[in-house]
């Protein structure tokens, strides 16, 4: 029933909470958030026990909402969708309006991580997996093949770990930030450690450490790690977070939308870019210079690794931020030069800044790590920014990233085929 139900000719029409939830396609909570965002207005009746909302001002929401997500951006037709998390702005990005590379030099990464899906700053944060969990991930990794790359054990420890959770469907905030703060770690312990004296236990970088290289850590590298992880937390709708907001969409719980970010992660183009500049800067440091690889890339036809971003046509902030550090440690000297060197032979053909993947590189090659590690950085980092995207999608309109298909085949009816 309607709170109050106007006159015939009467210009306002006052809706229930629960009609606009259901109008807007949203929970209850949602449009009250829709309300402190200034997005909604509402009304308590004198004597009522609810807010009202004004049904025009709902109607024009709900087309709005529907016409934003409908992949119309008015910019060439790409798919455009309503995000607070990641803005992406003259060569510089910011999460929730805050520059991320100030954020990623003073904060851990599970800091930034818990202000970005709540809000809070919990300083000295570290995330705990329950042994269940990572009992259950591990026995799954290590049913793999030897030859199994990170993202497959990365998949499959989030799949097994979702099947120790009987309570991964519940959706509510509380549940998916639970499920969140035991995912990333779960994931971390499901690797298979490079080094046989390792903990489980302290920053997440530290843990990490362990699984990506034999060499011992020094505060310096470690520092490296865990600012990378800060960095790579999130970088708006990149093909894997989209792919997490249609997941999240369709309703599926918050394992199996970081698992299709895992699957689309593993392409060449997008989580797998750093490995393909580590075995190029491990190519460079072999020869002794940059011009025959760079020039054997070229005559393949193919784009050199690591260098040039299409969202930034300047230098890409987060590989600025991580050669930086790099530069305070002496071990990564030779990479930094060769890394330089890939950069000034490829101007001659076509100028393009240093973007993160090559920063990766250089950071995996001097810590001794394999050509996989970047890759696993990568997801490790990105599953923070998953769930925020996910959180985001879970308070819209349910299946809202569902575009419509342009047929283009033969016009029916046709024969049945012989």
């Amino acid at each position: 029933m309607r709170d109050q139900e106007p006159a015939p000719g009467h210009p306002e029409r006052r809706l229930s909470t629960k009609e606009t939830a259901e109008l807007l396609g949203v929970k209850p909570d949602t449009v009250y958030a829709y309300v402190s965002r200034g997005q909604l207005s509402s009304r308590r009746e004198p004597g009522g026990r609810g807010s009202t909302f004004d049904a025009k001002e709902v109607e024009a929401l709900a087309r709005r909402n529907r016409r934003e997500s409908s992949g119309s951006s008015g910019s060439g037709g790409e798919l455009s969708v309503r995000t607070r998390i990641t803005l992406i702005e003259k060569d510089r990005y910011y999460f929730r309006g805050v520059d991320a590379t100030e954020l990623a030099a003073r904060h851990s990464y599970e800091e930034i991580a818990e202000w970005l899906w709540t809000g809070e700053l919990r300083p000295g944060i570290t995330f705990t997996a329950p042994k269940a969990a990572v009992a259950a991930a591990r026995r799954a990794v290590d049913a793999l093949p030897e030859h199994a790359g990170p993202t497959d054990r990365l998949r499959v420890a989030a799949i097994a770990a979702a099947t120790a959770d009987p309570l991964r469907f519940d959706l509510s905030e509380d549940a998916v930030l639970g499920t969140a703060r035991i995912l990333i770690p779960t994931l971390v312990a499901a690797l298979p450690p490079v080094r046989r004296t390792h903990r489980d236990e302290g920053p997440l970088a530290h843990r990490l450490w362990a699984r990506l290289s034999g060499r011992p850590a020094d505060e310096a590298s470690l520092r490296v790690l865990d600012t990378a992880l800060g960095l790579l937390v999130d970088h708006d709708l990149a093909a894997s977070t989209l792919a997490v907001r249609v997941a999240a969409s369709a309703r599926a719980h918050a394992y199996a939308a970081v698992s299709s970010g895992l699957g689309v992660l593993e392409g060449p183009l997008h989580g797998a870019a750093s490995g393909l500049a580590h075995r190029l800067l491990l190519d460079v440091l072999d020869q002794g210079t940059a011009a025959p690889v760079v020039a054997d890339e070229l005559r393949s036809g193919r784009r050199i690794p690591g260098l040039g971003h299409r969202l930034y046509p300047g230098e890409d902030p987060r590989a600025r931020a991580l050669f930086a550090l790099l530069e305070e440690i002496p071990g990564a000297a030779p990479a930094l030069a060769a890394a330089r060197d890939i950069v000034a032979t490829t101007a001659r053909h076509t100028p393009l800044h240093a973007n993160v993947d090559l920063a990766l590189a250089v950071f995996t090659v001097s810590s001794g790590m394999p050509s996989t590690a970047g890759e696993t950085v990568f997801a490790v980092a990105r599953t923070a920014g998953w769930i925020a995207h996910a959180l985001e999608e879970y308070g819209e309109r349910p299946l809202r990233m569902r575009p419509s298909g342009h047929y283009v085949g033969p016009r029916p009816p046709r024969p049945l085929p012989e």
